[in-house]
């Protein structure tokens, strides 16, 4: 069941002789469930590809269904309410607001729609992700490892249909590495989410069902491994 569909997705920058062609025609297709590593070199355009399934950018030219939603077609309030309900995105520098709890930066999505959350998926989540005993700490008071996990619970909260990761341990060592891709492995096989995540890194992209990798914007392999 198809979960994420691309159509001749294009992104251009600049115009004239200054133009960049950050995606040039990137059609694909994720069902649900599956564990997607996206992979290429600095400028590849995997960055931008992966903001645009989450709707933080739009394309030049192109569509982009998430489940039945054509989110290429939203406006700016129609995208913040989408990506807060039904895309859940992980950024390599976590973006946890500094002044705030982990309970409540992990809680900020359902509390903007001053929402009440499932206690027991929260407690869940935060159990599996190894943070119930820091709710009460800020940010600043966390391991890397620590916040990448706060961020991870946060991404989880609202149970989106789609995880979308942007280099989730490309600011962490070896060992909190291979932690975050178990977690993020444990959510797709116990939760049943779609994940899909960027990585220059070869040997975290393994750990995927699929990798896809993308050259001056376009897709040059897609291979299944399981």
């Amino acid at each position: 069941m198809e979960i994420l569909k691309c159509e001749g997705i294009k992104k251009v920058y600049g115009s004239g002789a200054n133009q960049v062609k950050a995606l040039d025609g990137i059609d694909l297709v994720v069902n649900k469930g599956e564990f997607v590593a996206i992979i290429g070199a600095s400028g590849s355009g995997k960055s931008t590809l992966l903001h645009i399934l989450g709707n933080v950018d739009k394309p030049t030219e192109g569509k982009v269904v998430v489940g039945e939603t054509d989110i290429s077609a939203s406006n700016k309030t129609q995208a913040a309410l989408f990506r807060r309900r039904k895309v859940g995105l992980i950024y390599q520098f976590y973006n946890l607001i500094p002044t705030l709890t982990v309970r409540k930066n992990i809680l900020m999505p359902l509390l903007l729609d001053k929402k009440k959350p499932n206690q027991e998926f929260f407690d869940q989540i935060v159990k599996s992700l190894g943070i119930a005993d820091k709710l009460e700490s800020l940010p600043n008071q966390l391991s890397g490892g620590q916040q990448q996990r706060a961020a991870i619970a946060r991404s989880l909260i609202y149970r989106p249909a789609l995880l979308l990761a942007d280099e989730p341990t490309g600011n962490l060592d070896q060992k909190n590495s291979k932690e975050i891709i178990d977690m993020l492995k444990l959510s797709n096989h116990n939760l049943e989410q779609t994940i899909v995540f960027i990585t220059h890194d070869e040997k975290i992209a393994l750990e995927a069902d699929r990798i896809i990798t993308i050259a001056d914007g376009r897709i040059i392999n897609d291979e299944r491994r399981r």
